[in-house]
């Protein structure tokens, strides 16, 4: 059992025994300075209300309770009336049987309990190819859904398509002035376009597909250029998140709100409450009664809806799917539109259930230099480009290694770097040692052992210590990760243990232990292969067995 959760059973039981209830507020944890032991409760302080005694005297009922219990080896009282734990080597010992025994199962946890989530990310314009930024989106969009499922939650993926609108037409009208480009009319340049050299490829296939194409009708051109173009740039796309190992269960097209009639039912369901009202022949929404500085049109006099009338729909139609959370990734800057989406969810009765995730810029370099990037200009370093270069392991960890509202530097030579200074191969260096150890071993005929009172009685050293109480952490990482809704601390968690394990190799004899304890040891460290493995799986990093 986990430190963690193997105090939190006693201390209730302390405390239901000396007829309290357990605080809700009680916080469990590691102390900040390990001099302080190995684990921390404020618990007595969160009792002094109800037990009506001083927080110290409380601290010492309870820690008179557990003094008999032979996995605390210490128990001491800091402060106003903080407790702190220190365990017996034999319970830390025992942490090697338990990621043993859960096997790929290690590290998962109950905070979902079954909620089922919708994570919807990347959802770029289908105008052009994704770009790194795309790419920092759908490493934590996937990433998060990877995580939240080892917390127990049921996660859906979605990628919504933005198949409606200006940008739609302004990328057939793109490729339409292109396709006039190459059969030689030299047509005006429109005030507003895709500059990019994809639209020019996309502009000739369509002539061959369509060789009257710029003797047609305008309006009529300009939709067979949009449709064929969002088609390509769609594929594209699916493609390279695939090559990225990105997962989408659902691809929605805001298209189909409109065909549907979901932007219409969801407006019928606004008017019914009160909060969608006709004025001066558009139809608007009260956000004003939500916070908002004024009110907001859904439709238009001409009858075009706004993108807001599509966001609220769009909404209002996964909650309808049956999910009972929403996450959305959206760039920072969309970070004023936040309010207002989680003021229209509440409209629909969905309040405190839409959870907005922001990601921000990646400054890409090129040996410190920036490397411009801009969609409609057509200068942009392509995510392919960029898995190409670097790899797909590297980018996602690179993508991962930091907070997402956080900007992000991320230099294409330094990522290629086989160094220490390199997180990602810091990290996978680390399985990889492991398993070159122990190929070593295999052919000195020294075998991983299994986990017996006597194997485990020979992890004995202050680094053996270090390595156990990290791997018993994993798990409370996880849940962590999933509460915040933050991978970048499966990351921090996985630097944290390849340090560990890269420090005790340079103060502990293995192999030229003796059979007994290399075989002990080898046993400790093929427990932490499997929590690094684990761990990168969560972030979609492979774990390599040689580098």
């Amino acid at each position: 059992m986990r430190a963690k959760t193997y105090l939190e059973e006693a201390l209730k039981g302390a405390v239901e025994g000396k007829g309290w209830e357990w605080p809700e507020k009680a916080v469990i944890e590691p102390p900040k300075d390990k001099q302080f032991g190995d684990m921390s409760a404020n618990v007595a302080m969160m009792l002094a209300k109800q037990a009506k005694k001083s927080p110290r005297d409380i601290a010492t009922d309870l820690a008179d309770a557990l003094g008999g219990d032979a996995n605390i080896e210490k128990v001491d009282i800091a402060g106003p009336g903080f407790l702190n734990f220190t365990f017996s080597p034999d319970f830390w010992r025992e942490t090697v049987k338990v990621v043993r025994e859960a096997g790929e199962s290690y590290g998962n946890v109950e905070t979902g309990k079954g909620t089922k989530v919708q994570v919807e990310y990347v959802s770029a314009n289908p105008t052009g190819p994704l770009h790194i930024g795309h790419g920092r989106g759908a490493a934590l969009g996937d990433s998060l859904a990877r995580i939240l499922e080892k917390a127990g939650y049921d996660v859906e993926c979605e990628y919504y398509i933005n198949d409606a609108g200006r940008q739609m037409l302004i990328l057939g009208g793109s490729i339409l002035y292109r396709a006039r480009q190459i059969k030689g009319l030299n047509p005006a340049e429109p005030e507003d376009f895709y500059k990019g050299e994809y639209i020019t490829d996309i502009a000739g296939r369509v002539l061959e597909k369509h060789p009257d194409l710029t003797e047609m009708d305008e309006a009529e051109a300009v939709e067979i250029c949009k449709i064929f173009g969002k088609d390509e740039i769609l594929e594209g796309i699916q493609r390279d998140l695939q090559a990225f190992g990105v997962r989408h269960d659902v691809w929605f097209s805001e298209k189909s709100l409109v065909d549907d009639g979901m932007v219409d039912e969801t407006f019928g369901d606004l008017r019914e409450s009160g909060l969608g009202f006709d004025e001066e022949g558009a139809f608007w929404f009260r956000s004003t009664q939500f916070g908002d500085d004024k009110d907001r049109v859904l439709r238009k006099s001409n009858g075009d809806t706004t993108y807001f009338a599509s966001d609220i729909a769009y909404h209002d139609n996964k909650f309808k799917r049956g999910f009972d959370m929403v996450i959305d990734i959206w760039g920072a800057d969309h970070h004023g539109y936040v309010p207002r989406m989680q003021a229209a969810c509440e409209a629909i009765g969905r309040k405190g259930q839409l959870s907005v995730i922001l990601v921000n810029l990646v400054n890409l370099l090129k040996n410190g230099e920036p490397v411009a990037m801009s969609t409609r200009a057509g200068q942009f370093e392509t995510l392919a480009d960029v898995v190409s270069e670097v790899g797909s392991d590297a980018s996602r960890f690179m993508f991962l290694s930091r907070k997402s509202d956080s900007r992000l530097d991320f230099d294409l030579e330094l990522v290629k770097q086989k160094t220490m200074d390199n997180p990602v191969y810091y990290v996978q260096y680390a399985h990889a040692r492991v398993c070159s150890m122990k190929t070593k071993a295999e052919g000195e005929g020294v075998s991983v052992a299994e986990p017996s009172a006597q194997s485990l009685s020979l992890l004995d050293t202050e680094q053996d210590m270090e390595l156990l109480k990290c791997l018993d952490q994993y798990p409370d990482y996880v849940e962590s990760a999933a509460r915040q809704q933050s991978p970048h601390i499966i990351s921090m968690y996985l630097q944290e243990l390849a340090s560990t394990l890269h420090r005790y190799y340079t103060k502990v004899h293995v192999l030229s232990a003796g059979p007994e304890v290399a075989s002990a040891r080898l046993m400790l460290l093929d427990s932490v292969a499997s929590v690094l493995a684990n761990g990168l799986s969560l972030l979609g990093v492979n774990a390599p067995e040689r580098m």
